[in-house]
């Protein structure tokens, strides 16, 4: 096969590639000169400005506020909490030089922030009335890691960490569930991004937590990737940093803790999730224009038509946009706005202003162009994007069920995590899991909290299933 006319490897040839060229490509991004580092350019950064105000929106609509901590953390700070600071040590970037000479104690950069926001927490609360603390910060953060890709595992990544405090594991289990329920929300009602919730196993949960849940999506190489997490911390670091409260009864007890994030892998997964070989699919909700005007011809009756529509466009609520490049041929222009995912593309020349009408194009669909009457364009265009994010969703549903498969052999799971998720029973076993990766590079996603009751023998090692349900496997970003 080999690549299109713009440069992008078909996803059938090499979907790694087709990924790498595309988000450089479609001016989402572009490598930083440090390591794993990389430039948000405008038009990916507006598509994490729209997915922020939707997730922010929803944030602070169920009871949170926003705050801002420290990029530089005290390395002592990490090594309060044993598994925390385990877990992260292989990825931490550590400041050990400022102001022309060595510091006392080296500063760690921000790897996540339950450190630095445990302090805080236990010099703000003192009393049950200060409870529930429900905070959330939008911030950079830093990780070392190996092997980078953009958007989806890079050295420094945008994202929101949720981080509360609770008078007993009820209230922070809530807490826990509600995030994951935004995250869900988010995915699937403003990304079209149909995900499965669920709670990770032992194996799989964040450095320092009590349980972590997640929402898995499948990209359209069958292949997983976490697109939020929630985490119920217990009392762990409530313990490390002395976040305690009096309760009404005089009594001082630990608080229970939560953190909750979802980052700039989003703009990943919209990616991956529902663009084709010709590019960028994306979804209406989240598109920095929702519909390209692309007028044809000379002179300046047309663009000036062009810009009147884009004007009523915007007053109905629509974001719009009039790629009047005339210098580049309307072929080229339609090619690019299917590049960089326009969910709708309207055609305006001489002709149709004529008629009074303009031609329209779906970035995907089976009706292929059609023509509308010019002053009904206005009046029926959040009607025609309503049902474009509406069909993507679908459209990746049926993708993700028609890859997942329910197995109870070796044989059988083996076969469909190649492609994509298996649904098997599992002993809960660490080495089975370990077993299981190292046989078939499959890891376990979650244990969906929809999963319909089930019991049996684990598909690898044939012991007991431990979950009474079954576990999603999936190879995974």
């Amino acid at each position: 096969m080999g690549r299109d006319e713009r440069g992008v490897t078909p996803q059938s040839e090499d979907f790694s590639a087709w990924y790498n060229e595309l988000v450089a490509k479609a001016q989402l991004v572009d490598r930083g000169p440090a390591k794993g580092t990389m430039v948000i350019r405008p038009y990916g950064y507006r598509l994490w400005e729209l997915l922020q105000e939707e997730l922010d929106q929803r944030i602070k609509d169920t009871g949170h506020e926003n705050a801002y901590f420290p990029l530089l953390i005290p390395e002592s700070y990490l090594q309060r909490e044993a598994q925390h600071v385990e877990g992260f040590a292989p990825e931490l970037a550590v400041v050990t030089h400022a102001g022309g000479k060595d510091l006392e104690e080296p500063l760690v950069v921000r790897p996540t922030s339950e450190t630095i926001i445990g302090e805080m927490m236990a010099k703000w609360v003192s009393s049950h009335r200060d409870l529930p603390l429900l905070l959330n910060q939008w911030a950079n953060v830093v990780r070392w890691e190996l092997r980078t890709r953009m958007f989806l595992r890079t050295t420094e990544f945008l994202w929101q960490e949720g981080h509360t405090a609770h008078a007993d594991e009820a209230g922070a289990m809530r807490e826990t569930m509600l995030a994951l329920g935004l995250y869900t929300e988010v995915c699937r009602d403003i990304a079209a991004l149909p995900v499965v919730p669920g709670e990770k196993t032992a194996g799989e949960r964040f450095a320092g937590a009590e349980r972590t849940f997640t929402v898995e999506g499948m990209m359209r190489d069958g292949k997983a990737l976490q697109a939020g997490t929630s985490h119920y911390m217990g009392t762990n670091f409530a313990k490390a940093f002395e976040i305690r409260y009096t309760s009404q009864a005089g009594r001082l007890e630990w608080c229970h803790t939560t953190s909750w994030g979802m980052t700039t892998r989003m703009i990943g997964a919209v990616v991956m999730t529902h663009g084709d070989d010709k590019g960028l699919v994306l979804p209406p909700r989240l598109a920095p224009y929702q519909v390209v005007i692309v007028p044809i011809g000379r002179g300046e009756e047309v663009p000036a038509a062009a810009r009147e529509l884009a004007g009523r466009l915007k007053a109905a609520g629509v974001r719009a946009h009039v790629d009047d490049r005339d210098h580049l041929s309307p072929g080229y222009r339609f090619n690019d706005w299917e590049l960089r995912g326009a969910p709708v593309r309207l055609e305006l020349g001489a002709r149709e202003l004529e008629s009074g009408t303009v031609v329209m194009a779906k970035r995907l669909g089976e009706e292929g162009k059609r023509t509308i009457p010019l002053d009904s364009v206005a009046a029926i265009m959040p009607g025609v994007l309503a049902d474009f994010q509406a069909f993507l969703l679908r459209r990746a549903t049926g993708f993700r069920e028609d890859r997942t498969r329910a197995v109870g052999t070796w044989e059988a799971f083996a076969d469909a995590v190649t492609t994509g998720w298996a649904s098997a029973l599992h002993c809960g076993r660490a080495v089975c899991e370990d077993d299981i990766k190292a046989e078939s590079a499959a890891t376990p996603r979650c244990v969906p909290l929809d999963a319909p009751p089930e019991s049996g023998a684990c598909v690898r090692c044939r012991q007991p299933a431990a979950y009474g349900k079954r576990v999603l496997f999936g190879r995974s970003y």
